[in-house]
């Protein structure tokens, strides 16, 4: 009884431990190369180029983003968010 569910739990961390691989620069380069070669553009051409430069602006973008949020979160954690004007401090 206790076998199944030790190698059911063993089989999901390894399966989640494989999800959490990055991609190498190379990898991530491929990877988007293809995206934009299944939208229907051609390798050489203005239009892939720009593809690959919104691929990349718009990671850029999800980063900023997930770092602001991440910087907000950590606001929050010190007793609350601090606007430096004195009629809008918060004191605790």
């Amino acid at each position: 009884m206790r076998i199944p569910i030790l190698v059911t739990a063993l089989a999901t961390i390894v399966a989640g431990l494989s999800a959490c691989q990055t991609m190498t620069p190379e990898e991530r380069r491929a990877a988007d190369e293809q995206r934009c070669l299944s939208y229907g553009f051609r390798r050489g051409t203005d239009g892939f180029a720009t593809c690959l430069q919104r691929i990349d602006l718009d990671r850029r973008a999800e980063s900023r983003a997930q770092s602001a949020e991440m910087m907000n979160n950590m606001a929050w954690d010190l007793n609350g968010p601090y606007i430096y004007r004195d009629r809008w401090r918060r004191y605790h």
